[in-house]
């Protein structure tokens, strides 16, 4: 079993309140740390590279990222998919030719642009479709969907565009920073796996409650990083 059908069969089927938990590394180190406390598989958070390279989020050059994604698939021995933002201008072909050099399994693809205007859902699709056929089932390809994050928050954008994606071959979608009460709304609206974001502050649902409203998989985006980055400077300040 290749490592993108072995990251694809474990989000399929996944009973509820047991959702497929990926915890985001940002580097090699803090990668081999998510695996041997037991996770079957990573998703690297752009966000959270992002920091670790010292950029901003979303500036990070592609080929830092594409280096960044490849020293962490190469330190671990489980799948691992990578957070490749809006597809940094790349063609389908070579999107899908750097993310299989750097070792991922999976992707997730943004359908916002600079300065987070959504992009046309039916032109979105279009590129996603073609993402799929080149990958040729070697990466699963995780459709963001942004209307709750840079939109108006109109659940039924979020499931018309849902239905696009999923139509143009998108293994799972994901729709960032929808409210947890619309879960079960979007859940019965969309075919497929369906990626949450969960907060590691304590507010709002943990992982299994997001698996029982109807999450296939739960995802942290750049929290660990964050968490961890406070974590070292409360104890550089206890130093002083």
């Amino acid at each position: 079993m290749t490592g993108a059908e072995l990251f694809r069969a474990l989000h399929r089927p996944r009973p509820q309140g047991d959702p497929l938990v990926l915890p985001g590394p940002w580097d090699a180190a803090s990668a081999r740390a998510c695996v041997a406390a037991g996770f079957e598989a990573l998703a690297t958070p752009s966000a959270g590279v992002a920091a670790s390279l010292g950029y901003e989020d979303g500036a990070t050059p592609a080929d830092e990222m594409f280096a960044a994604v490849a020293r962490i698939a190469r330190a671990v021995d489980v799948p691992v998919s990578a957070d490749v933002e809006g597809g940094y201008g790349l063609a389908p072909e070579e999107l899908v030719e750097r993310l299989l050099e750097a070792g991922a399994v999976g992707c997730n693809i943004e359908d916002s642009g600079e300065g987070g205007v959504l992009k046309d859902p039916h032109e979105h699709a279009e590129y996603l479709a073609r993402v799929r056929s080149a990958a040729a089932g070697r990466l699963f390809v995780n459709a963001r969907i942004d209307t709750f994050v840079h939109g108006d928050g109109d659940p039924e954008q979020a499931m018309a565009r849902a239905a696009s994606y999923v139509a143009a071959g998108a293994d799972c979608v994901y729709p960032i920073l929808a409210p947890a009460g619309l879960l079960p709304l979007l859940r019965s609206a969309i075919q497929g796996p369906l990626n949450m974001l969960a907060r590691l502050d304590g507010e709002g649902p943990s992982p299994a409650e997001l698996g029982e409203l109807g999450a296939t998989r739960v995802t942290f985006g750049p929290g660990l990083q964050r968490r961890a980055a406070a974590v070292l400077r409360e104890i550089a300040a206890a130093l002083r």
